[in-house]
């Protein structure tokens, strides 16, 4: 059974999810509930929640790495976004994820896979819970990995995606 706090499969989410799993997850648990009727097919999936990631980071002493080497920033230094955007995403992907959440994201890719009769090919992709603010958007701004097959290459994207949340432009945007 795959652990709720960590992954959540797309069909049992819906816009209240929001602050749990991002905008993107919760508006295609939406677009499942509410177009299946319609005989639209929505594909299925499964969101990692923000739990997931607050764990990740904190693993290792990780959070508080990444919350002091942005405390010393430059906002206006390329140079200083550069060096901080690169040092953090070395150390998130240097980082393995803790293990029950590469358990319950094995989980939850195995009962996906069990749905199709062809290859698995996924995306994996940010859906962050503030993405899209009345004053402020960060959409498109971290990295997305399409077609992904086999359970390392998912957790490694994933990683990817978690870097991505500290490329120079969105360290910057956050900043400002």
């Amino acid at each position: 059974m795959t652990d709720s706090r960590y992954v959540v499969a797309l069909e049992q989410l819906g816009m209240n999810d929001i602050s749990r799993v991002g905008g993107k997850n919760a508006a295609l648990g939406e677009m499942i509930s509410n177009l299946a009727s319609s005989g639209i097919r929505v594909p299925s999936g499964f969101a990692t929640t923000v739990e997931a990631y607050h764990e990740f980071l904190a693993n290792n002493g990780l959070a508080h790495r990444i919350e002091q080497r942005l405390a010393g920033l430059a906002p206006d230094s390329v140079a200083d976004l550069t060096a901080a955007g690169t040092e953090i995403r070395a150390w998130i992907l240097t980082q393995e994820l803790p293990p029950p959440l590469a358990s319950a994201i094995s989980d939850a890719y195995r009962v996906l896979g069990q749905t199709t009769d062809g290859e698995l090919l996924v995306a994996v992709r940010s859906s962050a819970t503030a993405e899209d603010l009345p004053d402020a958007s960060f959409a498109g701004q971290q990295e997305t990995f399409l077609n992904i097959h086999g359970i390392e290459h998912v957790l490694d994207a994933v990683r990817r995606v978690y870097a991505s949340l500290y490329n120079d432009r969105a360290i910057s945007y956050r900043v400002h």
